[in-house]
């Protein structure tokens, strides 16, 4: 485990990196957003131009707790992920919200807008960072290499080296008699 690092995981192979940081903070975030959403959705839809839809607040806390808790998790990609996708559909909610807004909802609504914009670029970075690390670890980096044999002066080499050796006949002897005596023990 890295020493330098104060977080660890439930997997001693690896520690936390930053990008896996990120993603614990913004499983926190999720999760304090979430707990707004639910607990004040009607003050939340007044302020920004969302009265009546009070229970599809709820709901958005509700995706935002489980994508939080998930975001806490050993594997947070797909939880960032899901975050990426909940945030586009903030951003529909919030762009419907504008229609019927009055001056100070359509202020806060647009700054809304823009700060669900700019976390959803920090989750998009985010979740294409994690899975690049996750395809990494598991050797899924793209690279080809099929044209390699494994032996470091090339397999005409190893085959060369091999030609002075003459094979040896073997035959099977084993029965289930020769087997059972070999365990026995010795007299």
């Amino acid at each position: 485990m890295n020493p330098t690092s104060t977080l660890s995981t439930s997997r001693p192979d690896r520690s936390l990196t930053t990008t896996d940081r990120v993603a614990r903070g913004l499983g926190w975030f999720s999760i304090g957003l979430g707990l707004v959403e639910i607990i004040a959705p009607g003050r939340l839809g007044r302020a920004l131009g969302l009265e009546g839809r009070e229970r599809l607040l709820q709901a958005y806390g509700g995706r935002e707790i489980g994508a939080g808790v998930w975001a806490l998790s050993d594997t947070p990609a797909p939880a960032i992920w899901a975050r990426v996708g909940g945030d586009l559909l903030d951003l529909a909610t919030l762009a419907v919200g504008l229609r019927d807004a009055d001056s100070e909802q359509k202020r806060n609504a647009i700054i809304a807008l823009a700060a669900v914009a700019g976390i959803t670029v920090v989750d998009l970075l985010t979740a294409a960072s994690l899975t690049a690390e996750t395809s990494e670890r598991k050797g899924e980096t793209g690279r080809d290499y099929s044209d390699r044999s494994g032996f470091p002066q090339g397999a005409a080499s190893a085959r060369g080296a091999a030609e002075g050796i003459t094979p040896v006949d073997f035959q099977v002897t084993a029965t289930p008699e020769r087997a059972v005596a070999a365990l026995e023990p010795a007299e």
